[in-house]
């Protein structure tokens, strides 16, 4: 199980400070979680993982059941020893794949979408690719053609023989595009499943509620009191998160006063740069987010001066470091131009470097967002 503590609440918004300790170490939050969809984070071994300076991973259960499957991960003796992975480890409810593989595919949007469009998914609708009934999801799966079906008590079975620390509970992540009608339905169902994830629990790795209910503040606000009514160990806030930063301020502020203070909260799938302040400030103790990774692999790093290209053929007659204040090792001993070079000579260690850099210079700007809080700044 976990026991969550809080060091320093600010008296300026809900920002909070603490530690999240579980069987597999602690960590200070609040922290960014990087996405190791297949149990690794792309472009770097474990070791690198560690010296990015990450307290905490969030798997994919999804992904992982489909390859190699978690009987072959149970029989290495777990998710943690199988990719030699010593500390905190979450892993999601597959509840994200539903609107990945579905609505999401299918209309080519996110979380979050860029600017407000029409509203074109009603109740009765169904993805192109996956069928969602009342006691699961079936999928299809994209390495063999064969039917997956996931529901509350396949999703935490699954998690459990995966072994992480923190499980989430299995549910629907609704599109952007989905009316008040379709997500008022997908609520419901959304209820029923987490409180089945709940029943279906045998192992004593915590679990999180998710709280759903798009940008509509009434069904925020009643699947946060849901969520809070039942036994879990933490919240995850899910779904689509309306059209911009705004919508997502007031998400969080419709939603983290109704939940147990006691307890942690998870902000599922956001996480960039420019969002940090307004999501921690928002109440959020923990984030996952691919940005610094992916970002990374497009040849992107990020730095106190702002985004840098490095395919763009300015940097090959750069001979700065990536970020002259940063303390990584890449930055130490490797220069613009040199990266550069092996990004748009397509070498894998471009890839590397840049995410190693990413990501430790995102926690470094999150330790420093954390001591604001300690400071009483933020």
């Amino acid at each position: 199980m976990i026991r969550f503590t809080i060091l320093k609440e600010s008296a300026r918004s809900r920002a909070r400070a603490g530690i999240l300790e579980t069987p597999h170490g602690i960590v200070e939050t609040p922290a960014l979680v990087p996405v190791a969809t297949q149990g690794a984070i792309k472009a770097l071994t474990i070791d690198r993982v560690y010296d990015a300076k990450t307290e905490i991973l969030i798997a994919n259960t999804y992904h992982l059941h489909l390859r190699p499957g978690e009987k072959t991960i149970g029989k290495a003796g777990g998710l943690h020893h199988f990719m030699n992975w010593q500390k905190p480890l979450m892993t999601d409810s597959g509840g994200f794949q539903v609107f990945s593989l579905g609505f999401g595919e299918d209309h080519g949007v996110g979380k979050v979408l860029a600017k407000k469009r029409k509203k074109i998914i009603s109740t009765g609708d169904q993805p192109k690719k996956l069928t969602i009934t009342e006691d699961g999801v079936a999928f299809r799966s994209s390495l063999d053609g064969r039917e997956v079906f996931l529901g509350p008590k396949e999703s935490i079975d699954i998690q459990e023989s995966l072994g992480a620390d923190i499980m989430f509970s299995f549910d629907e992540c609704t599109s952007p595009l989905a009316d008040r009608a379709y997500v008022k339905k997908s609520l419901e169902r959304t209820h029923r499943w987490i409180k089945a994830s709940l029943r279906a629990r045998r192992s004593r790795a915590a679990l999180y509620g998710i709280v759903q209910g798009s940008h509509f503040k009434d069904l925020r606000q009643k699947s946060a009191a849901f969520a809070n009514s039942l036994d879990f160990d933490g919240f995850g806030i899910g779904g689509d998160l309306g059209t911009g930063k705004d919508v997502t301020k007031s998400i969080l502020s419709w939603t983290v006063p109704i939940l147990d203070k006691r307890k942690p909260r998870h902000l599922l799938g956001i996480g960039k740069l420019d969002d940090l302040a307004l999501i921690i400030k928002g109440g959020a103790d923990t984030f996952d987010c691919i940005v610094p990774t992916r970002y990374a692999r497009h040849g992107i790093a990020f730095t106190s001066k702002g985004k840098l290209n490095m395919a763009q053929r300015k940097f090959l007659s750069d001979t700065a470091p990536l970020d002259p204040k940063c303390r990584c090792t890449v930055c130490a001993t490797h220069k613009r131009n040199y990266i550069s070079h092996l990004y748009r000579a397509g070498e894998i260690s471009a890839l590397s470097l840049l995410t190693f850099h990413n990501l430790f210079y995102y926690h470094t700007v999150i330790e420093s967002i954390r001591q604001k809080i300690k400071n009483g700044k933020l």
